[in-house]
């Protein structure tokens, strides 16, 4: 492994400092399991890798009225056990557990997960379709707030500029009826990237009508696709097979994806729309039960 200079801040404003002066490429150290598989193995070659684990606040998770704050560096076993969250958002706890293995899961974080810039994370739809935000703090004591959905810009790309990183995400609380679920389609059981990845969130009236959609695919495009037409063709509906026909149909034709050595182009396609149909199946039979 190349040597690489490492640098451990203990406060939000020293981390800008250090990342806003680096004179080449500098990484962020939130979880690691990616960053540093990717410098062992010579396809990332840092010049600085600056950890964020030793500021205060960006590992852990708390409640506030009307959302969940979620710590960057925060690690998906430390999501899968709260409680409060896995009820709240049964689909984003889906996908954070879906994330390697046991031990994977002890160290990989939802800033590291979402700033790889991976058209297939595990972790990404679900909290697009929660309408999650994050917070980037920045130079000059900036902070500035957007949506999950606007950190990537394609594979291994991000928004981010230079001397920001993600301190905290927000992810509001679910509304009466609301709920959520992720599925993905492996080769193995196990352990695998995404062929295809969906996340689904519904709001149902006391009807079973659903009110409010957001229908997201992952793997299937350069990133993260937030399928509009998947949304309208759910709202103001019962899931019935028409409806279940035309979210099918709009997921399919929201894709853009590629043929490599775990699916092709027209395979992928297919399983986009059978993972929205039963993703959304789940959504709404959750959404109905917390009436």
């Amino acid at each position: 492994m190349p040597r690489v200079n490492y640098a451990a801040p203990s406060t939000v404003d020293e981390a800008v400092s250090i990342l806003a002066g680096a004179a080449g490429l500098a990484k962020v150290l939130s979880g690691g399991t990616d960053l540093l598989v990717q410098l062992r193995s010579g396809r990332l070659r840092p010049d600085l890798i600056v950890d964020t684990k030793r500021i205060p606040g960006l590992i852990g998770i708390r409640e506030d009225a009307d959302k969940f704050v979620i710590g960057a560096a925060t690690p998906g076993a430390m999501m899968s056990d709260h409680k409060a969250l896995e009820h709240a958002w049964p689909g984003i706890v889906e996908g954070v557990d879906l994330i390697g293995s046991t031990q994977i899961q002890g160290r990989a974080s939802l800033a590291g997960n979402l700033c790889n810039a991976s058209p297939a994370a595990d972790s990404v739809p679900a909290v697009i379709a929660a309408r999650a935000t994050c917070v980037l703090a920045g130079p000059g004591g900036s902070r500035r707030t957007v949506p999950v959905e606007a950190i990537c810009t394609g594979p291994g790309r991000t928004s981010l500029a230079k001397g920001e990183f993600i301190v905290e995400f927000h992810i509001p609380k679910p509304k009466s009826r609301q709920s959520d679920a992720y599925l993905r389609f492996i080769p193995r059981t196990e352990m695998d990237i995404a062929v295809v990845g969906c996340g689904v969130n519904v709001t149902l009236d006391a009807a079973g009508t659903c009110t409010d959609a957001r229908v997201i695919l992952g793997a299937v495009a350069p990133t993260a696709v937030i399928v509009d037409d998947a949304a309208k063709a759910l709202i103001g509906h019962k899931l019935d097979a028409p409806t279940l026909a035309a979210l099918d149909a709009a997921a399919q034709a929201a894709c853009k994806p590629i043929t490599d050595k775990r699916g092709t182009i027209e395979y992928r396609t297919k399983v986009a729309g059978v993972l929205a149909r039963r993703a959304a199946a789940i959504a709404f039979e959750r959404a109905a039960a917390r009436a």
